[in-house]
């Protein structure tokens, strides 16, 4: 961590690990990245905002799903955090985080494929399919690597 910009917080944060009926997990291919990284849905805790609440409106904002085509299976025992990679400390969220706090959510998905619609309001993936459990870690960029391993621990039982 770069000394100037550790006494930053961490952003308050929900994560979505949606699952399908085959075991699979939603990912999407962020819009804003050249990158071939994916990630799961996640997003900002507003003030005053619970965390489940959160998720449900980060689910419905990155994916088009519904709430009531999702159940909340777990939520992750304690938060997750990662700080973000030098190259990118100060210039994310407007300079007032050094990473993410993240609350992580398992649902289980109880809708269609048609159902999914990542071309939302403000949209921010470019694609989006179903992966594996062990792909999910390659997956994401390298900074949130053990983030992903930590909440694939956790939630794998339930699979």
């Amino acid at each position: 961590m770069n000394e100037r910009f550790a006494h930053l917080p961490y952003r308050p944060c929900a994560g979505i690990m949606l699952r399908n009926p085959s075991g699979l997990v939603f990912v999407g291919q962020r819009i804003d990245s050249a990158a071939d990284a994916w990630q799961m849905p996640q997003g900002g805790i507003d003030p005053g905002e619970e965390a489940e609440a959160a998720a449900l409106r980060e689910l419905g904002e990155e994916t088009g799903v519904a709430a009531s085509l999702v159940r909340v299976l777990a939520r992750s025992r304690e938060d997750h955090l990662y700080d973000l990679p030098p190259h990118l400390l100060g210039r994310m969220w407007n300079g007032r985080y050094r990473g993410q706090r993240q609350t992580w959510f398992l649902m289980e998905f109880l809708g269609e494929d048609r159902d999914i619609d990542i071309a939302t309001r403000h949209q921010e993936f470019r694609d989006w399919r179903w992966a594996g459990l062990s792909e999910l870690e390659s997956l994401i960029v390298p900074f949130k690597r053990e983030l992903y391993r930590n909440v694939v621990n956790e939630f794998s039982p339930y699979f």
